[in-house]
């Protein structure tokens, strides 16, 4: 019998993140959360952030969506690879040519998504992640692609997923090297199975470890 893989982990209930922020209350709208250690604009940093959904990768709030600036009260940062306001998880940098290495996809860097599907994908789907799949902007190249059971341990989404309670929901971890827009959502729409959840669990060496929605943690960049 197959063993289950271990299930992946972005939390560790009553260890707290090193160097994370220091506020765990929920973020209100417009309200900015304090940070108890301030950081020389001039030094680099490179800062992993649990970007909730709902939230923009930007500082300035736009509609109903809100901005960096609700969770993150630190001077010159950027954003380091953007995600839309309904994905989660997030990098951002004071360091211009770290973010050009991170963020621009000549430099091929391993991002890895945790994606919930609607449905079970089966192998032929799964190997056709694997190889490549052709999007309205051309083939992808070849991914990495795993079912995830058990599925991650990032907690319910607030708001929910809409899930239909005929069809089952499943975890897939996908590793690519590309940034195209809506990407991930785009693939596995692409082979029959709709993206209901998006998280970027990591980039190269960077992940979320440690880290629950609307933290952030200083790591050293490698």
């Amino acid at each position: 019998m197959t063993q289950p893989t271990p299930r992946p982990k972005l939390t560790r209930p009553g260890k707290p993140a090193a160097r994370a922020t220091r506020d765990t209350a929920p973020a209100r709208a417009g309200a900015r959360r304090p940070v108890a250690e301030r950081i020389a604009p001039e030094d680099a940093l490179l800062i992993c952030f649990y970007k909730p959904y709902g939230v923009l990768s930007q500082f300035t709030p736009e509609g109903k969506w809100q901005g960096l600036k609700d969770y993150i009260d630190l001077p010159g940062v950027y954003v380091a690879g953007r995600l839309d306001a309904d994905s989660e998880g997030l990098l951002l940098t004071n360091d211009g040519k770290l973010q050009a290495q991170i963020a621009d996809p000549r430099f091929k860097m391993e991002k890895t998504y945790w994606v919930q599907v609607e449905g079970t994908p089966d192998e032929a789907a799964m190997a056709a992640l694997r190889l490549g799949v052709v999007l309205n902007d051309g083939p992808t190249l070849p991914a990495r692609a795993r079912l995830l059971n058990p599925p991650p341990d990032v907690g319910e989404r607030v708001p929910p997923i809409r899930e239909r309670k005929s069809i089952p929901t499943s975890w897939l971890e996908l590793v690519i090297r590309e940034g195209r827009n809506r990407q991930v959502r785009r693939m596995t729409a692409a082979v029959g199975y709709p993206t209901l959840r998006l998280v970027r669990a990591a980039m190269g060496p960077y992940s979320l470890e440690g880290l629950a929605p609307g933290l952030w943690k200083q790591v050293n960049a490698r």
